[in-house]
């Protein structure tokens, strides 16, 4: 069951509190580092402030640590007893705790790169290959407005610096890290694979389709606990995304980001002027057709695009066997049509009981375990009954009135 907090005097629970979070940011002090870094996954902020360390509340959700400094209304910090907890201008909300150590960080690959310039432990057991190579579309200045890395491969271009070669993954690296994660700290249980877009969608197909054959060769498919699944782009014949289901990999995703056409166009220039809605949408009704449904996946980016249009399109993809994705918008340092300013707690209320709707009526089931630093998709189906009851309750008294 969800925990519940008194926030200015309004209840809200844990997945209210993870959108406010990963919103609004916190200052995190830095005894959190100094008093759990040693027994616990927290990466130093003053070292690497885009760490992706996340906290675990109570009741298990997951929620990412954005660490903005001094004076947000949010913080963590160490009470006396040692443990670490939240608090909402200075009054306490609730205690937390982290995943536990990992030596992941401290590891190279045999070529000589950290791990950590490729991959990221996210929530309890996801290990994630979230830039394995450079987008294309960034480097001809077109990046996703809210894309971190994109935004910041756009400008090396501009400004003439070369791109960083860690940010060139090969298919040996990718084996030897998910190699480390399975066999040696046994800390993973799904694994995900994500680069930057290309122009050519078919050659992404064929290089994630090698890195999935390279995990194979290496530990076996069969020994990866969970799953493994892929986010590329949409390629031009949609039977070319065959190879990577051939290769092994469990789903793959090509993310709208938003349903919004005008809207995408200029928040994602790169893939409406070179992917297109109509491809994507066909690319994703291909995989629902031929490999049935929750085999396809697809990510909006929650909290750009007016609630309608982001939820029609995820009654669009649910309907036919595509899973909906939600990834709450990180607005801290990259405006997205000039604002930072994320929508109010009702805004992602509606959106989780809708994602849990679409889950329980089409019987989608977003990846995941315990769930995801940045995404509440896997929120939305692990509390779905939770979710969805306080909504027939409410239509009850509704009804009753």
């Amino acid at each position: 069951m969800l925990q519940r907090y008194s926030l200015n005097g309004v209840e809200i629970d844990s997945l209210d509190l993870k959108a406010l979070l990963i919103t609004r940011g916190m200052t995190i002090s830095p005894e959190i580092p100094k008093r759990f870094g040693a027994t616990h996954r927290v990466q130093d902020f003053t070292e690497d402030p885009t760490a992706c360390n996340c906290a675990i509340l109570p009741d298990g959700v997951i929620l990412h640590m954005v660490s903005l400094g001094p004076g947000m209304p949010f913080s963590m910090d160490v009470d006396k007893e040692g443990n670490a907890y939240i608090a909402h201008e200075g009054a306490f909300l609730t205690q937390a705790t982290f995943p536990p150590k990992s030596q992941f960080y401290e590891q190279r690959t045999s070529g000589g790169t950290p791990f950590g310039h490729l991959a990221v432990l996210q929530g309890l057991d996801v290990l994630s290959f979230p830039y394995l190579w450079p987008c294309e579309f960034a480097q001809r200045g077109l990046p996703c407005q809210f894309c971190f890395p994109g935004v910041e491969t756009a400008k090396l271009v501009r400004d003439g610096e070369p791109l960083p070669p860690s940010a060139r993954g090969a298919p040996q690296d990718v084996a030897e890290i998910v190699d480390y994660c399975v066999n040696e700290e046994k800390c993973v249980w799904d694994v995900q694979i994500t680069g930057g877009s290309k122009f050519d969608p078919r050659a992404e197909c064929s290089l994630v389709a090698e890195m999935v054959r390279a995990i194979d060769e290496r530990i076996g498919l069969d020994n990866v606990p969970g799953e493994i699944y892929v986010y590329t782009t949409a390629p031009i014949e949609p039977s070319a995304i065959d190879e990577v289901f051939e290769a092994g990999a469990d789903r793959v995703a090509y993310d709208l980001n938003i349903w919004d056409v005008s809207l995408f166009a200029q928040v994602c220039p790169g893939h409406a002027r070179y992917t297109g809605r109509e491809r994507q949408l066909a690319a994703l009704e291909y995989i629902a057709k031929t490999y049935g449904p929750n085999k396809a996946c697809s990510a909006f980016v929650v909290g750009i695009e007016p609630l309608e249009s982001l939820l029609e399109g995820a009654e669009y993809l649910g309907s036919r066997g595509i899973v909906p994705l939600a990834s709450v918008w990180v607005p801290h340092g990259r405006p997205v049509m000039g604002r930072t300013e994320a929508p109010g707690i009702e805004y992602y209320r509606r959106v989780r009981e809708v994602f849990a709707d679409i889950y329980e009526r089409y019987e989608l089931e977003p990846p995941g375990t315990a769930g995801f630093n940045v995404c509440m998709c896997r929120d939305a189906w692990n509390y779905r009954q939770e979710i969805l009851g306080h909504k027939r309750r409410e239509a009850d008294v509704a009804g009753g009135a």
